[in-house]
């Protein structure tokens, strides 16, 4: 087909579809005789090989994407080369339709299946990057709060063993975002066993140190101990938005948090 007998409005079309310029839309409707379905099948095989040649170029930017439904939450991390493509409408879009999929996934390791490679290779294409994803994980829970920054870069899910207000949850969300330092666990059973020992050795030992009594003795260092949990859990810092209270203050009567993600840009490795 000669290229006098294709329209603009079907160039217009592909390049909507393909985020390319007109020349490149124009000559694949060409060799595909107008067909717009199979020049559109055309230009993504052989600008999906181009992408595919591209992907030993850093991406150090992108941006965290949450999403949950019912009792099912993900967060994950999808990378961009520039920040300009990481604040891209149709980029973030893409990373929070990728995290709407991942749902169904069973909880763990988010898997990066077809469609979601499908999805990520269209924006592949269409920004000339390399775009990839980076890390996510899939997790049930009775309640979620969440927070992204505005920036996009930096992202926490908080997952509840019941309901919370939604200000609530979103608060809990912000306050493991912005809290220094980043709370370590939920509470103390969350923290590694080998730091709640080694910090406890320490404080039995300043307490000995101290030339006090046994008895007095052990009450510094339990209260060192007590001082530490408050410090490094989630549930016994001062609360950022209120410091008169500690985050477990702010929830409704029997509920906690059993776990929370914290994923920011580039954090995660290659």
């Amino acid at each position: 087909m000669s290229t006098a007998n294709i329209s603009a409005k079907d160039v217009m079309a592909l390049r909507q579809k393909t985020g390319l310029g007109m020349m490149d839309c124009k000559k694949a409707l060409v060799e595909a005789n107008g067909d717009i379905a199979t020049a559109e099948t055309h230009l993504r095989a052989k600008l999906k090989g181009k992408m595919d040649e591209r992907t030993d170029r850093a991406a150090g930017e992108g941006c965290i994407a949450v999403k949950y439904e019912g009792d099912k939450a993900a967060i994950l991390e999808v990378r961009a080369e520039t920040d300009f493509t990481a604040r891209n409408e149709m980029f973030v879009a893409m990373a929070n339709d990728v995290a709407g999929l991942s749902l169904v996934q069973p909880a763990g390791a988010i898997s990066f299946d077809e469609k979601m490679t499908e999805m990520l290779d269209n924006v592949r294409i269409t920004t000339n990057e390399n775009v990839s994803f980076a890390r996510g994980e899939r997790v049930d829970g009775a309640g979620f709060g969440r927070y992204v920054h505005h920036d996009g870069k930096l992202g926490v899910l908080v997952v509840f063993d019941g309901e919370v207000p939604e200000d609530v949850a979103l608060g809990v969300a912000q306050h493991v975002a912005a809290h220094v330092p980043t709370p370590a666990a939920p509470d103390a059973d969350g923290l590694p066993a080998e730091l709640v020992a080694s910090k406890r050795e320490e404080a039995e030992k300043e307490a000995r140190d101290s030339g006090k009594p046994q008895e007095i003795a052990e009450k510094i260092a339990e209260g060192k101990m007590r001082k530490f949990f408050e410090e490094v859990t989630l549930l016994g810092q001062k609360y950022v938005r209120d410091d008169s209270m500690q985050v477990r203050d702010i929830l409704p009567k029997g509920v906690t948090v059993t776990s929370f993600h914290r994923m920011r840009v580039g954090e995660g490795g290659e």
